[in-house]
C-alpha cells in the first residue's frame, strides 16, 4: 500500500499541464511581442502564426487578447494538438475560439496564409540539427509573412548551457527538474530532459525529452540574414541593480553579458 501510495501523484500528474506551468510564460512571450511590434510598425497585427505550437498555449493567449487577434497554430505531434484542443481552445470563448486554428503539419511545408507574426519559442529550432535544415526553414518562415511581418525567436546560451548538468526549480505543487545529459563539442547536439517530482516522493522521469543542437547566436543571426530577412536584431534581458538578476525588460543590444545561462529573443524583420 505504502508504493502505491508514493506513486499516486506522478501517475495522476499531466505532463503537458506540468509544462505549461513549469516551463511557459505565454503573458510574458505576448507582452514582449505586442510591445515590440508597436514600436516597429504603426499598424496592429492580427494574424500571428505559432510554429511547433505544442499545446497552442501562446495562440489561445494572442487570441484572448483582443477581437481582431487571430492565430494560426502548427505542429507535427497529433497528440499535442489533440490535448491543446481539449484543455486550451475548449476553456476559450465561442468567438475565441472561432479565430485559431491548429495544423498537424510540418512547419517546412508551404504556407497558405501570410501572417503577420510568426514565432518559435522555447528553442523549438534547435531541433533542427543541420545549417542547411535551419536555414531551410528561416526562408520558410521569411515567405509565410507579409511584407513587414516579424519573425519572433527566442535563444538560450553561456558557459553553463553546454555543461552536462541537473537543475531544480520549485513549482506550485511540484518540482520541475531539468537535465542536461550529454553534449557533444564536436557537432554541438545535445539530449536534455524535464522530469517533475512530487510531494509525496514520486517522479515523473523524461516528461520530455530532446535530442537537438545547441546553436550560437552568431549563427542564427547569420542564416536569418542569408535566409533574407532585412534587419535582426538580439533583445537582451535588462538587470535589477537590487539584486544584479534578470528584470524580465528586453530591449536591443550589441553587446551581452557573459552569464552562466542567459535567453534572450530574437527579432527578425521580413
Amino acid at each position: 500500500m505504502a508504493i502505491l501510495k508514493r506513486s499516486r501523484q506522478a501517475r495522476q500528474a499531466d505532463r503537458h499541464y506540468l509544462y505549461q506551468e513549469s516551463v511557459q510564460d505565454t503573458g510574458a512571450e505576448i507582452d514582449f511581442i505586442e510591445e515590440t511590434w508597436a514600436q516597429l510598425r504603426k499598424r496592429p497585427a492580427e494574424l500571428l502564426r505559432e510554429d511547433f505550437c505544442g499545446t497552442a498555449n501562446t495562440a489561445c493567449e494572442w487570441v484572448r487578447r483582443d477581437p481582431q487577434h487571430y492565430a494560426i497554430g502548427i505542429d507535427l505531434d497529433g497528440e499535442v494538438l489533440e490535448w491543446g484542443r481539449v484543455n486550451n481552445l475548449e476553456r476559450l470563448e465561442p468567438g475565441q475560439r472561432s479565430r485559431i486554428r491548429l495544423l498537424q503539419q510540418n512547419v517546412l511545408d508551404d504556407s497558405n496564409e501570410l501572417a503577420d507574426i510568426i514565432l518559435a519559442m522555447n528553442f523549438s529550432y534547435y531541433l533542427f540539427l543541420f545549417r542547411e535544415d535551419l536555414l531551410e526553414y528561416f526562408r520558410n518562415a521569411r515567405s509565410g509573412l507579409v511584407d513587414d511581418g516579424i519573425l519572433f525567436l527566442d535563444a538560450y546560451g553561456g558557459y553553463d548551457a553546454p555543461r552536462e548538468i541537473v537543475e531544480e526549480r520549485e513549482c506550485e505543487g511540484f518540482t520541475y527538474i531539468w537535465e542536461q545529459a550529454s553534449f557533444n563539442p564536436i557537432d554541438a547536439t545535445m539530449t536534455c530532459h524535464i522530469h517533475f517530482s512530487f510531494p509525496d516522493g514520486s517522479k515523473m522521469d523524461k516528461a520530455f525529452s530532446y535530442f537537438w543542437r545547441l546553436w550560437t547566436l552568431p549563427e542564427i543571426r547569420e542564416l536569418l540574414v542569408e535566409a533574407g530577412f532585412s534587419d535582426v536584431a538580439v533583445y537582451w534581458e535588462g538587470t535589477d541593480t537590487t539584486n544584479n538578476e534578470g528584470n524580465g525588460i528586453y530591449t536591443p543590444a550589441k553587446v551581452g553579458d557573459a552569464d552562466p545561462g542567459w535567453v534572450c529573443y530574437i527579432v527578425a524583420q521580413r
